[in-house]
């Protein structure tokens, strides 16, 4: 079917995978709305994208606050005059060990990869619901799927997400489609919020031998967005072959 045309919001749009899946998209005809706290950074995407042919438009976005995520949005409509999709990417990793009692950090992780992702999905129903059609793409972890020292509370969160995206799913009817993608280790900045150094440098050096690059999970959010209407893609699980 393809995505030409389409208006695609992303969060996190600024680096890693929300950067890579803006570029593939926009490479491929959809219109992209590229949201993050990084202005800078979403300008010189946005540029990049333009002089490559593509349409893209930025709105500064800091997923905690929910009045963003509602601008992120009329920004497509108004621009695009609809929202075909929202990818909920923006998210944070600053893991340690329970006792570290890293509490600040734990809080930040729901707040952006819980609430944001929540945040992004209240923005977008009521234009799905307009239209009659929308798909909610949210991006997850493997590491809900095996659980692992240090990962406790993000583990948590990014579970909270897989299990708020099924609900969803449930929920949608005919009309909307909802869509959960799980990548493994990719090669992007998720260390570098890392605080505990150990926990830095043993998750630096797994990245260092088996990561992939974030155009694996831009091809698998693109592969959801190209059905037919009629076919919700409803989990991915993208992963290093070498990743155990």
């Amino acid at each position: 079917m393809g995505i030409e045309g389409k208006v695609v919001a992303i969060t996190g749009a600024s680096s890693g995978i929300g950067r890579a899946t803006a570029k593939l998209l926009a490479e491929r005809g959809a219109f992209v709305v590229l949201g993050a706290r990084n202005e800078a950074a979403l300008g010189a995407i946005a540029d990049e994208i333009a002089a490559a042919g593509g349409r893209a438009a930025v709105k500064v976005t800091d997923v905690r606050n929910r009045s963003d995520l509602e601008a992120l949005v009329a920004v497509a409509v108004a621009l695009g005059g609809k929202l075909d999709a929202i990818v909920n990417n923006a998210g944070i990793g600053p893991i340690s060990r329970f006792d570290a009692l890293r509490v600040e950090d734990w809080d930040a992780m729901i707040d952006v990869n819980l609430r944001g992702t929540l945040y992004g999905i209240a923005a977008a129903l009521p234009v799905f619901a307009r239209q009659e059609s929308g798909h909610v793409i949210n991006v997850v972890s493997t590491a809900g799927i095996k659980i692992v020292p240090t990962m406790g509370v993000y583990a948590a969160t990014k579970n909270a997400v897989r299990t708020i995206t099924e609900a969803l799913r449930q929920e949608a009817g005919a009309t909307l489609r909802v869509t959960e993608v799980s990548p493994g280790m990719i090669a992007t900045n998720f260390s570098e919020s890392i605080a505990d150094q150990a926990v830095k440098d043993a998750i630096g050096k797994q990245l260092g031998e088996i990561a992939i690059p974030p155009d694996a999970i831009a091809r698998g959010i693109l592969f959801a967005l190209e059905q037919p209407p009629e076919v919700d893609v409803g989990s991915i699980v993208i992963r290093p072959t070498a990743q155990g």
